[in-house]
Parts: structure tokens; sequence; C-alpha cells
């Protein structure tokens, strides 16, 4: 199956907006593993165990392998979520944006080496950095569009008065993943849950891509409010998958030894709370 199918799949199986990202942070892991690296893909395996058929997609952030000299336990991680959750995809959460060889070099790490099904880029530096990725057949990229942090506005929020009716920058993004960079219907664009009126824009903009939402729980995005603004089904059916991301407060839902019970606990509270806003 393309991401797109997978996506689709895993929110028919697991009645499911959910994503649970995978921000590793040795610091807050419960109190038998606390501030100690070497436990990281054990912490996330278990994370992974507890909520694998209430998901939608595993959002790993590469930063906090990378931070701990725990790529080794990435790649590890991500051929335990292929062998023991293969209905669920996996978005690698690099924000990777280069262009030319060195952009291709990126999309062999994403795809070849961690295997991820998708990949998070940024945008800025023109379609030549993204189109690499888009050799790899199946495989998705999420291009930031509307991001959750309030810096965000110091450039996405601008108006380009050099392109036919002024779209402010994200909503060219926007346009661009519906259109004309779309060539395999591999992309998707990232907007935070932190606005959902512009959630509401982005999607009137681009009406079939998906939308990976991250700013859920910790962050303090409003869940109901993201799914009204997201979410377009006819007869049931969705058009375009929202993949709604909550990292925290599901990560360390719990400081004892019951942390992916807890964490189960909670994923299974949020993708409720998604549920309910679809009717």
């Amino acid at each position: 199956m393309t991401f797109i199918e997978q996506l689709h799949a895993a929110e028919r199986q697991n009645g499911s907006l959910l994503c649970v990202g995978l921000d590793p942070d040795p610091g807050k892991f419960p109190t038998h593993f606390q501030g100690d690296a070497s436990k990281i893909y054990d912490f996330c395996a278990a994370i992974v165990d507890a909520t694998a058929d209430l998901v939608i997609a595993f959002k790993p952030q590469i930063a906090y392998f990378a931070a701990h000299r725990a790529e080794a336990q990435l790649e590890q991680l991500m051929a335990h979520m292929r062998r023991t959750a293969p209905q669920v995809p996996v978005i690698l959460d690099a924000k990777r944006g280069d262009i030319g060889a060195t952009a291709e070099q990126y999309a062999i790490e994403a795809f070849e080496r961690y295997g991820a099904d998708a990949v998070t880029l940024s945008p800025f530096m023109g379609f030549d950095s993204v189109q690499p990725y888009l050799k790899y057949h199946g495989k998705g990229a999420f291009l930031l569009c509307r991001t959750s942090n309030p810096g965000g506005d110091d450039f996405q929020a601008q108006r380009l008065a050099s392109v036919p009716g002024a779209p402010l920058l994200y909503e060219h993004i926007a346009g661009l993943a519906q259109g004309p960079w779309n060539l395999n219907g591999q992309l998707g664009l990232v907007v935070g849950a932190t606005y959902p009126a512009e959630i509401a824009r982005v999607r009137a903009v681009a009406p079939s891509v998906p939308l990976l939402i991250p700013g859920v729980g910790a962050q303090g995005g409003d869940a109901l409010a993201t799914v009204k603004a997201g979410w377009r089904a006819e007869q049931g059916q969705t058009l375009a998958p929202i993949v709604v991301n909550s990292s925290r407060a599901i990560l360390y839902a719990s400081a004892g030894a019951d942390f992916a019970a807890a964490a189960r606990g909670e994923a299974l509270s949020t993708r409720a709370l998604l549920r309910a806003a679809q009717s």
C-alpha cells in the first residue's frame, strides 16, 4: 500500500485519528529508567506495544534520538514497529530541507536507513528540496505549512504580493501541496492544532491532502476544534486523513512502573475525544 492508503487503513482498523509522537527524553522517563539514555528503545517500544491498536500513526522525532547518540536504538525501534505493528504507518519527524545531492542523502536516511513510511520536510528551499523524496514510490512527505509555535507568524502569516491573489505564505504552500508539487499524490501538510481557523483555511485550499496536526495535549491544542476544522467525510468515508499528534501527554502519563498502562489510558481518552468530534 501507499502511505495514503496505509493511513486510511489504519484509521478504519483502529478507529482512530490519533498519532503518538515518540519524543524520548531520558530526563522525563519513569523512575526506574530516569536519566538512562540506553533505555530509549525499551521505553519507546513499551509505548508502541501499549498503543498500537489505538493509533493512526506513530511519529518518532529524530532529534530526541540523535541528541543521545541513539540512532541505533531508533533503527531498532523502527524494526520493532514494522514487526509488531505493521498496520500502523510511521512518520519520521525530521523536518529536513536541503537541495540536490544532500536532499537525496536525507531521503536515503529516512526511507532506506530507517524504513519510514513518511517524513516531515521544510519546503522553504523550493520544490527541488522536496523532489528527491517523491522518487520513493508510495512514500509520503509532510510539508511544514502553518506550525503551532508563536514564531510561525514571522514568515508563515506574511502575504506574498508577487503571487496572484496575494495569499499568505502558508496558504501558498497549501496550494502547492494540493496542486503542482503533488506529482504522485504523496504530499501532506503540517498544521498546528493551536490554530484551528488556519487548519480550516488550509483544508479549504488543500481539500484532498492529509494533514499532520501536532499540538494536542501538552501544547494546549483543542481536539474538538481541530477535528471540526480539518476532518472531512462523505457518507461516512474520510476524504483526506488527519493525523492528530500527541506526544508528552501520552509518553509521560505516569512516572511509575505503570507508565505503559498509563500511556494506553491517555491514548484511549484522546482517541475517544477525537472520535466524538467526528460525529
